[in-house]
């Protein structure tokens, strides 16, 4: 089962109005039986995934944090290089001046990278935090709803007591709430699988070389920064990304 469609599951029968189900069902024993495996079996999976997810999201969290570092440190870096620049310019020796300029540049291209890559990050974490949460939640309202069948078993007069869901919900319809959300997972996996795609259109190459002259330019914005204000330009510009 796929992470998507598991989550819906989960929603569905922690939604589920079981009370209606078993009064529905022509045998309502029966009924109750295939409920409980359902429930059971979808707990089980729910928990399988949640659990992988959430090593998932470790792994993300963990790459995230490590660009936010690498960024400061370039940054660091940077302003370092920039600064023997400026001493040994000031000293009479351009030629060794604009070689620690060409090291600041450098710096600010990887600090630049580091940025980038944790801001592609981002949007991945929350969506792999909603489905941990959804898949934990549900869980913990389907072992409620699990309890609640086994006590109902032999005990007609039990089904009056099982709570009324606000209604079943159907992950194939285009307008639940489910589908709305597997969508938005699909459309975040497209989105980093074409981050990550390394066969480029004509038109990608196109964007890619003018993403190449605004890296230069923020570049050069960046360093002239760190000339003019020193560590509060680098501090300004060090957004720490962090994930909502």
């Amino acid at each position: 089962m796929t992470k998507q469609s598991i989550v819906g599951r989960v929603v569905q029968l922690a939604r589920a109005d079981v009370h209606a189900l078993l009064d529905g069902a022509e045998d309502p024993e029966r009924a109750r039986d295939r409920l409980v495996r359902d429930y059971a079996d979808t707990i089980g999976e729910a928990e399988r995934v949640a659990a992988r997810t959430a090593g998932e999201l470790r792994l993300l969290e963990a790459d995230h944090a490590e660009d936010v570092r690498a960024a400061a440190e370039w940054g660091r870096r940077a302003l370092a290089a920039s600064q023997e620049a400026d001493r040994l310019r000031a000293a009479g020796d351009a030629a060794d001046a604009d070689r620690f300029d060409a090291l600041a540049r450098v710096a600010l291209e990887r600090q630049l990278q580091a940025e980038n890559e944790a801001r592609t990050t981002a949007p991945a974490i929350a969506s792999q935090r909603e489905i941990v949460d959804r898949l934990r939640a549900g869980v913990e309202r389907m072992r409620s709803r699990l309890a609640e069948l086994g006590d109902g078993r032999g005990d007609p007069a039990a089904r009056t007591r099982l709570p009324r869901a606000a209604g079943s919900v159907d992950p194939l319809d285009p307008t639940s709430e489910i589908a709305r959300f597997e969508q938005k997972l699909r459309r975040e996996e497209e989105r980093v699988r074409g981050h990550r795609d390394p066969a480029a259109s004509p038109l990608d190459t196109q964007f890619e070389r003018l993403t190449g002259l605004e890296c230069r330019a923020e570049v050069e914005a960046r360093l002239a920064a760190l000339k003019a204000h020193g560590p509060a330009a680098l501090a300004a510009r060090s957004p720490q990304h962090d994930v909502p």
